[in-house]
């Protein structure tokens, strides 16, 4: 079958409206019956049919690199979908939806932007399959581009694959009793699954832009190759500045230092480990706050201060609440003795 064109030449529109499509599908399900149990597969599984449509109808199937591109989404979103299943199964219910579950334009509102960040995200896949680029030759596979694209997909996919199972292990054993999660990749880094997920898909970009950066595609197809880095650049911003570090590092610290939750093995932990960049916790102890702050990425807005961002008010009823029960134990062992 030759190359299949479909509304644009550059699949823009169909892999839109399939999108669109696909999620309102799962969310007329999810809202139905108040069902968390398929958003996430909902989202990976997506990647996984833009990716399977783009390379049938681009009737490039005989060129490494377009496989290549195409099976690592596809097998990123596989992954990723089959563990966050697993995951809620295991679980019952997502908490990020108690207070959406019931509204109608809440809950729509995050299916809209899966929808967004499914087809952003997928751009480099996309475009790489276009009919608009598949007109050109392409460098035979192999260039420097290609193997630093591959090394930094299989780093990667490793290190977001294994945290995910350290982490998910980590908090079987040790239920709800507030240990930190300080093993394997997390003692290098408080996200190792994040920073696997950024550089996946740069990798990805890495190959999909080998035949505009070789110099055998020109023009329109030369300039969207090269734009749909905004694909990784999407994603790297909306976990370091939306929905990923923004959630968890400020308001994760705020929660364990008002409940006194492990607070010293926690603030230890904060900072011995990198926000995201692996690096030995040895040397970040020792690290200057200002290289902190820039070339590690652990911007002020990550930065939990007791002083200025705690309740005092939740504090200060807690260690009531802990002297009071001090002072009732040492009652009872008095009597006792």
């Amino acid at each position: 079958m030759g190359t299949v064109h479909v509304l644009d030449n550059y699949y823009l529109a169909i892999t839109l409206l399939i999108t669109i499509a696909y999620q309102l599908f799962f969310f007329s399900i999810a809202f139905s019956f108040k069902f968390d149990k398929l958003t996430d597969f909902a989202g990976g599984t997506n990647f996984v049919f833009v990716a399977i449509l783009t390379l049938a109808f681009s009737g490039n199937r005989d060129h490494a690199r377009n496989i290549l591109v195409s099976l690592f989404i596809m097998l990123w979103g596989a992954r990723l979908s089959a563990f966050l299943l697993f995951r809620i199964l295991k679980t019952g219910k997502d908490d990020r939806f108690d207070d959406k579950r019931d509204k109608f334009w809440s809950f729509l509102g995050f299916w809209v932007f899966q929808m967004a960040w499914v087809w952003i995200v997928s751009l480099p896949v996309t475009i790489l399959n276009s009919p608009n680029v598949t007109q050109f030759s392409q460098p035979a596979f192999g260039t420097g581009r290609d193997i630093g694209g591959v090394i930094l997909f299989a780093i990667g996919l490793i290190m977001e694959s294994v945290s995910d199972i350290q982490k998910y292990r980590f908090r079987a054993a040790h239920g709800s009793d507030g240990a930190v999660c300080d093993v394997g990749f997390f003692s290098w880094t408080r996200h190792p699954n994040y920073f696997g997920e950024i550089i996946i898909q740069f990798g990805i970009f890495m190959i999909a832009v080998s035949p505009a950066a070789d110099g055998y595609v020109h023009g329109g197809a030369y300039a969207a190759l090269y734009a749909s880095i905004l694909g990784p650049l999407f994603l790297t911003a909306l976990l370091m500045f939306l929905s990923g570090l923004t959630l968890q590092e400020r308001p994760g610290a705020k929660k364990r230092y008002e409940k006194g939750n492990k607070w010293p093995e926690y603030e230890r932990w904060l900072h011995r480990t990198s926000i995201l960049i692996p690096f030995p916790p040895q040397l970040y102890a020792r690290m200057p706050v200002f290289l902190k702050r820039t070339v590690f990425l652990e911007f002020p807005m990550y930065v939990f201060d007791p002083a200025k961002h705690a309740d005092q008010s939740k504090v200060g009823a807690r260690e009531a609440e802990e002297g009071g029960s001090g002072v009732r134990r040492s009652d009872e062992h008095r009597l006792r003795s």
